[in-house]
């Protein structure tokens, strides 16, 4: 199986310097690329002259973490993507699980290793932690982290099991499922395209798998952090598009009660004295009212839906019930 790993970059060479060395050292069963969405840093020359059998692929614009990935891994041939943040440090003997698992499954198309938090690695970290789900209306969660509830990591999820989505930060998949996906939705640009891909695999009838013995440590928030209304506005505006997009069911009741919660939570926001991040959750209502008709049309090319959530609102379930730990 020839494996390519793939580095998104922008402007990002101290980002590099910290991380890169752990992906060249500890993964010598793959190809290491970095994709560079344009920068205007010294991330280029950095990597020619510390890392030369690195390969870069020098994109024309910074089209975002979905577009700059379309772009890259057109230059690339391999038999399995590995899409790595670039703000990652990988383990020793990282890639021998996913290799294995791989081979062992072969109806498998997508994976991700635990993602454990690099600030403090005894916890999982909000970006994926082990293995992702989404609720009814669009509402992703993992195990190991439900909101800003972040489990530690006692072996509790050691396993490999399926699951609905793979996080972006270090997402495993076949190169021809990415490319019979048509790659990534560059409407989204960036945050839950790796969701939508994920969503659009599995109602093509793509199985995605967690794999608990290989592990990462991620940073989070490198490129947009959490206080930043900008990564609100995706958040919000790219849930709404790929449930319109996917979802199995009465789209309009579905809508209707996002609709709902949403504002509960542009309410909540202003409460806690937060105004630019509820103007944000407006504006993505309305950028998505004027992409509607692109979305429905999505929406009616996909012709096999599957049922795609256990629980009917993990918003519920955590403010209201006070569930805050994963429960299958």
């Amino acid at each position: 199986m020839k494996l390519a790993i793939v580095i998104l970059n922008w402007n990002g060479a101290q980002l590099l310097k910290q991380f890169l060395p752990s992906v060249v050292a500890h993964s010598k069963e793959a190809d290491i690329y970095v994709a560079d969405n344009a920068s205007t840093d010294n991330s280029v020359p950095y990597i020619k002259t510390h890392f030369p059998d690195v390969t870069i692929i020098q994109n024309q614009e910074n089209g975002g973490y979905a577009k700059g990935y379309n772009d890259a891994l057109q230059h690339i041939e391999a038999d399995v993507f590995c899409l790595l943040n670039s703000d990652v440090e990988v383990t020793e003997n990282w890639l021998k699980p996913i290799i294995e698992t791989f081979n062992k499954n072969p109806k498998t198309a997508i994976l991700q290793p635990k993602i454990l938090d690099f600030k403090n690695k005894a916890f999982f970290e909000y970006a994926g932690a082990a293995g992702g789900f989404i609720d009814k209306y669009g509402y992703p969660y993992c195990r190991g982290r439900i909101f800003d509830t972040i489990e530690k990591d006692n072996g509790q999820y050691n396993d490999t099991i399926d699951i609905f989505w793979a996080t972006g930060a270090c997402l495993f998949i076949k190169s021809d499922v990415f490319k019979a996906l048509n790659g990534f939705d560059t409407h989204f640009f960036a945050h839950m395209e790796e969701i939508d891909l994920c969503w659009r695999a599995k109602n093509q009838g793509h199985q995605i798998k967690y794999v608990g013995t290989s592990t990462v440590y991620h940073v989070g928030g490198a490129t947009l952090n959490a206080i930043n209304p900008k990564k609100t506005f995706l958040n919000f505006r790219n849930s709404l598009f790929m449930v319109t997009k996917n979802a199995k069911g009465n789209l309009f009741t579905i809508i209707f009660i996002r609709l709902v919660l949403d504002g509960i939570a542009a309410v909540k926001f202003l409460f806690d004295l937060k105004p630019k991040h509820t103007f944000a959750i407006l504006k993505a209502h309305f950028n998505y009212y004027y992409n509607l008709n692109r979305l429905l049309k999505q929406r009616k090319a996909t012709k096999n839906k599957i049922i795609y959530y256990n629980k009917t609102s993990v918003v519920i379930d955590y403010f209201v019930n006070k569930n805050m730990y994963y429960k299958s």
